[in-house]
């Protein structure tokens, strides 16, 4: 079996799990279903043609993922476009411009319009063509079908039906949720692994009917027929009601019957089963959400500066309307050549009114240049491109999987530069998810020499940080320590490095057959054979290196059978009735394989928290065999069976303390009588049918997992993710706030809290728990029954009162403060009317750990975070439980680790381990930040340095809609002439590199995009429209500056004042940016040289296309020395005032990215190290967390107990420096 590729010929047998195969039923009445909606689902079974016409046809079995399809794209994405407002004011300005009121030509109007809005959707369709390329590969794949007359052939999964029989071989994906027929195994089972479905990596156990078992190869199928009637789809992945009717028999089917759909087949040859749900009504499509729409705090006030420009932009029409009214009522009589009124009415001395609505229109559509149409577009292609970098990062790859970071979805880019607070999962994100067996507490004796990571970790890295740093310290003094910290670390790297995988465990004691001298030897042999009997998992032969490995159902299990075959119980083989144990007893050197016939199994769920399985072994004893969390087991021994219990209890709060995860193992002798007579009643609950079913089955589970004897309790180690406290450490030193949010129980959190340096000795803990409240309740029912839900509530809010009352109080600046609180508090403290005391408290500590929280308290803590502070929040996690925080925060990060993808697909940005958050964070988004605030400035900027001179002309040309630039000026001012060099920026921008980790809170501050900046730009756009304007006419006005004496026409006025903001904007992005390479030189000059090529063509095509234009630049601009030194001086007048700006703040009041770009200027970095250093230490934020804040206390208390020691004194000893 051990590859599942030879069909098992064994009988059946009771290996059932807690839904066991129920028995058959002959009559109808106790198996019918609930009537009415929901429950009116027909399958008929191998009669796909049924289903192929009305009323029993079903949805097809293809899945669509995409937002378009052929037809829609145009539609649906022109409506997505036209939600833009600026997009809406552009679409009507383009229309109006084909009437006579437009002061542009059309083609002016639209052909910007048609180039953003046509490069938008395209981008939109690329994106979703890759979608629709995945629902390809998805909707392509094959699978064997009954075709009819027992002849299977393949076809594609989109051609699956409702009713048909597919045949499913190993290792392959369920294409449709199917009701399970047989397999290879004569028992019917077959194994699943469901990780795309819930994010488990363990195999689940399916079972067919014991009807359909004939069922079993392609022939039987010839005359199949039978009909199943079912609930209606669904999202409930773990339920499933309905019925078999077969050979004139209705069976039950329940959820083990049931292969879902995207599980797949694991460990056993093929199964055969009958399609009941297909495409998007199978549960795993049901499930499917739509990710949230989020936007950046960087896009939301950039839809408010363009609501002001739009004011701006109605109120300067405004003016110019009312102008235009007072200038066509009484000076336009004066002018005859104009001919008013004009035939279409749009100046009549006699109407003003009306002739000012008319010139609202065209002030409006004159005026549009001051919303940047192309602002969109360029944002989004500059995200692509930033997406595209953060993909390719080298730093960020994962060589070991071979898994680089993901952007994947550009939008949030720059808000990766404004986290304020992080929220983490545990197991997986800042641990492996990869268990090591270390210690281990067995008939009240604890063994296990090997120090976990958390202890090592702490001893290593403060020596580390003493050695030599710190003056104030007696240099002989601390060599001593810190050698002594250094030897006991190198030490136990060296001694303790193992290389059996999950087996981290080392005592002589008990390896290598030792443990036959221990006392207590029979409860030693009870304590083994629970570590490799009390499991669901699967073993597989390596062929090539005759060793066994183990398809587990969580990691913990692999480590426990790791355990037990280093102990000498190594499990080899699984049967459907039984395990054979190879167990080196009672002669160490001579394995005999013994035979364990399992009874029942009771399987772990996060409800029960423990497993049981019921055996016979070889002596024909019954054996209940229990492991489980600690509190469920004790409270379930016997009077006679808690020999152990209190030196167990102290073992386990010891492994605890050291970060480890325990259980406890528990053992039961049964009577035949007792068990037959339990099984009965087992039985009968299992293949019952109704509302109470569960609850009967937790009541006999409970009835037989009780009076157990104690054996011991197992200690492993969730290692800690490469370089975790590293990252902690930097990104608390970058003024971000980390909470950690676990199922695990509140001593394991705290212990890993410890070992990330979240938590640290001297450090005051606020917990917050129901337990103790339990605990006393649990003395007597009389207790218990005064405990209401509302006292418990008021315990709660007293617990988050008084640590409030202790942090106020507090008067030591360097106290810090950790909350620690469970879930059932935690349930009390996210009620309305306690939630946000509860958070004004978690704000005030440095620390933040979250104990025994469900997805759904996850969710909420993030809601309540997010929207209690206003900040910005990133939630991280690896595991399906962790979709719902990853969804609700402002970021989600999704680790690709050992728990599916699920936390991935929901995620807006992946990572292959937690420590590349610190560069995703302080280097990527720190970067983005700012690219994305500068940019989306200076295109404010630009635009109304272009928009307002088209109003002052106006005011100079009497109102009368006149633009004195060229039409296709307007058209290739933002999309050609100066859309490059704002890419670059947004691009290739960067001030200093990540070792300064406390310029990253310039993003939270909003140093950068604030209201100040934002106006401060504005005015600078002013600034320089006045200046292009007015000079430029005050220089050309009235002056000959051609050889033949003639003046500049408004043409070659409009040409003049166009090249100098070419030259003043592109010349400001230049004093903006920080970091030069050749691209950037390129875009800004080259769009520079870009103008000149193009009024030289656009001046040499025939006349009635250049028009007034006609040979301009060549004939006229160019010969001319006055055109060349006004461009020179109005540029120079533009950016003077703030390059002038920069320097006195650069010299007077510098910020921190200027003092290190002027240090890295003059080579300091390289020539002055100790200059260097001083300024790294400074750009740290002042932190409570992390090592380096561990580090700073263990200094000071150490500098403290010096002072006091008196010469010749000793030091203290290295066990007290250890955290």
């Amino acid at each position: 079996m051990a590859k599942g590729r030879i069909r098992a010929k064994i009988r059946r047998s009771g290996l059932y799990t807690f839904c066991v195969r129920p028995q058959e039923k002959h009559a109808q009445e106790e198996t019918s279903l609930p009537e009415g909606p929901g429950f009116s689902r027909i399958v008929h079974c191998n009669q796909p043609d049924v289903h192929r016409r009305k009323p029993y046809r079903y949805r097809a079995n293809n899945i669509s993922t995409t937002k378009y399809n052929v037809l829609t794209f145009i539609p649906k994405g022109l409506f997505e476009q036209f939600r833009r407002a600026a997009n809406i004011y552009f679409l009507l300005a383009a229309i109006l411009s084909v009437t006579s009121v437009s002061p542009f030509g059309s083609v002016s109007m639209i052909a910007p319009l048609a180039i953003v809005v046509g490069l938008t959707m395209a981008k939109e369709g690329v994106e979703d063509w890759r979608r629709f390329m995945q629902d390809m590969e998805i909707n392509n794949r094959k699978v064997t079908v009954h075709k009819g007359d027992g002849v299977f052939e393949q076809f594609v999964w989109q051609e699956v039906v409702v009713g048909d029989v597919v045949k499913v071989h190993k290792d392959e994906f369920f294409p449709a949720d199917l009701l399970l027929l047989s397999s290879s195994y004569e028992d019917g089972i077959c194994y699943v692994e469901t990780m795309n479905l819930d994010g488990e990596t363990n195999l689940k156990i399916k079972r067919a009917q014991e009807v359909t078992l004939p069922l079993d190869d392609d022939a039987a199928f010839k005359d199949f027929q039978g009909m199943i009637k079912c609930e209606d789809p669904n999202p409930s992945l773990y339920t499933f009601v309905g019925n078999l009717e077969y050979d004139r028999q209705v069976y039950p089917i329940d959820p083990t019957q049931v292969l879902l759909r995207d599980s797949k087949l694991r460990n056993t040859t093929y199964v055969y089963g009958v399609v009941i749900f297909t495409g998007h009504d199978s549960k795993v499509m049901q499930n499917a959400t739509e990710s949230p729409s989020k936007r950046s705090r960087i896009e939301k006030k950039m839809d408010q500066i363009i609501y002001i420009l739009f004011s701006v932009l109605v109120l300067i029409s405004l003016i110019s309307s009312v102008g235009f009214s007072i200038m066509t009522k009484n000076e336009l009589p004066n002018w005859w050549y104009l001919r008013a009124p004009d035939p279409q009415g749009l100046y009549d001395p006699n109407n003003p009114i009306l002739s000012g609505l008319f010139h609202l229109v065209t002030a409006l559509i004159l005026y549009g240049y001051l919303i940047p149409i192309s602002l969109y577009v360029s944002i989004e292609f500059v995200k692509f491109l930033q997406a595209y970098f953060i993909d390719n990062d080298i730093n960020m790859y994962h060589e070991e999987s071979g898994t680089p970071a993901r952007a994947r979805t550009s939008n949030l880019n720059e808000e990766l530069g404004q986290v304020d607070t992080i929220l983490s999962d545990k197991t997986g994100t800042l641990t492996c998810n990869q268990m090591d067996f270390l210690k281990c507490s067995i008939a009240g004796v604890a063994y296990g020499t090997r120090p976990s990571e958390v202890e090592l970790a702490a001893v290593k890295q403060m020596a580390a940080e003493l050695e030599g740093k710190d003056p104030d310290i007696p240099s002989a003094g601390q060599k001593s320590e810190v050698e002594l910290e250094t030897v006991i670390t190198a030490k136990d790297e060296k001694d303790h490095k193992h290389a059996v995988k999950f087996f981290g465990f080392e005592d002589a004691r008990l390896l290598n057959g030792n443990w036959f001298k221990e006392p207590n030897l029979e409860v030693l042999l009870l304590y083994f054979r629970i570590l490799a009997v009390c499991q669901s998992a699967i073993p597989e032969l390596n062929e090539a290196t005759g060793l066994y490995s183990y398809e587990a159902e969580s990691p913990d299990e692999n480590a426990f059978l790791a355990a037990a075959r280093e102990f000498g119980f190594e499990f080899i083989k699984r049967t459907q009735s039984a395990v054979i144990i190879r167990e080196r007893y009672p002669n160490y050197s001579e394995p005999v394989e013994r035979e364990y016939k399992i009874l029942t199994l009771l399987e772990f769920t996060s409800k029960r928290k423990r497993m049981s399985v019921i055996v016979r072994d070889e002596d024909g004893q019954i054996l209940l065999l229990c492991k489980g969390a600690d509190s469920i087991i004790f409270d379930r021994l016997a009077k006679h069976g808690k020999t152990y219990l209190e030196a167990t209890t102290s073992h386990l709060n010891e492994y605890g303390e050291n970060g480890l995860r325990t259980l406890a193992l528990a053992y039961k002798k049964l009577e035949e009588a007792e068990y037959n007579a339990w099984n009965n009643e087992f039985q009968k609950a299992k293949s019952s049918i109704g509302s109470d079913r569960d609850a009967n089955l937790e009541r006999l589970s409970e009835l037989m997992e009780k009076d157990l004897t104690l054996v011991g309790a197992t200690a492993i180690e969730d290692k800690l993710q490469e370089g975790v406290p590293g990252c902690i450490d930097k990104l608390a030193q970058a003024g971000l706030k980390l909470w950690v949010l676990t199922g695990d129980k509140m001593e394991t959190a705290i212990n890993i809290g410890f070992s990330c340096s979240l938590l640290r000795q001297g450090m005051k803990q606020i917990c917050i728990s129901t337990a103790q409240m339990e605990e006393s309740a649990n003395d007597s029912k009389e207790k218990w029954l005064l405990y209401t839900d509302q006292a418990i509530k008021e315990n709660v809010l007293l617990q988050i009162t008084n640590g409030s009352q202790m942090i106020k109080f507090e008067k030591d600046p360097n106290a810090a403060f950790a909350l620690i609180i469970d879930g059932k508090g935690l349930t009390y403290a996210l009620e309305d009317d306690m939630k946000f005391q509860f958070l004004s408290l978690a704000v005030e500590c440095a620390s933040v750990i979250c104990c025994r929280v469900s997805p759904k308290q996850k969710a909420l803590v993030t809601r309540l975070v997010k929207e209690g502070t206003g900040r910005t929040t990133l939630a991280i996690g690896d595991g399906a439980n962790d979709v719902g925080m990853i969804q609700e925060a402002d970021i989600g990060v999704g680790i690709s680790g050992c728990e599916g993808m699920q936390a991935v697909m929901a995620s807006d940005f992946a990572v292959a381990q937690f420590r590349f958050l610190e560069r995703l964070l302080l280097v990527h988004g720190h970067w983005c930040y700012k690219r994305i605030a500068h940019m989306i400035c200076y295109f404010f900027y630009k635009n109304i340095v272009f928009g307002l001179t088209l109003f002052y002309f106006e005011i100079l040309a009497a109102f009368s809609g006149q633009t004195i630039y060229d039409d296709w000026y307007s058209l290739s001012f933002n999309v050609v002439l100066t859309s490059l060099p704002v890419i670059s920026l947004g691009v290739f921008e960067q001030d200093v590199s990540s070792d300064f980790p406390a310029l990253y809170q310039q993003g939270p501050r909003n140093l950068f995009f604030d209201w100040t900046r934002i106006l401060g730009w504005m005015g600078n756009g002013l600034y320089t429209s006045l200046v292009v304007f007015f000079l430029t006419i005050a220089i050309f006005d009235s002056h000959a500056f051609r050889p033949s004496g003639q003046v500049a026409d408004m043409y070659v006025m409009g040409t003049i004042m166009f090249t100098c903001i070419i030259w003043a904007v592109n010349c400001q992005i230049t004093l903006t940016m920080s970091h030069f390479t050749w691209i950037q030189h390129v875009l800004v000059w080259g769009s520079i040289a870009m103008w000149y090529v193009f009024i030289t063509i656009y001046g040499a095509l025939p006349l009635d296309i250049s028009g007034n234009v006609y040979q301009q630049f060549v004939e006229i601009l160019a010969p001319a020395t006055i055109y060349w030194t006004t461009t020179v001086l109005v540029t120079v007048l533009c950016v003077g005032p703030y390059f002038i700006h920069m320097a006195i703040q650069r010299a007077l009041n510098p910020l921190d990215h200027h003092i290190i770009q002027e240090i890295k200027y003059y080579r300091k970095d390289v020539e002055d190290q100790t200059m260097w250093h001083r300024e790294q230490s400074k750009a740290r934020t002042k932190t409570k967390v992390g090592f380096s804040a561990r580090v700073e206390a263990k200094m000071r208390q150490l500098k403290t107990r010096i002072q006091k020691k008196q010469s010749g004194s000793t030091f203290p000893s290295p066990a007290s420096l250890k955290s």
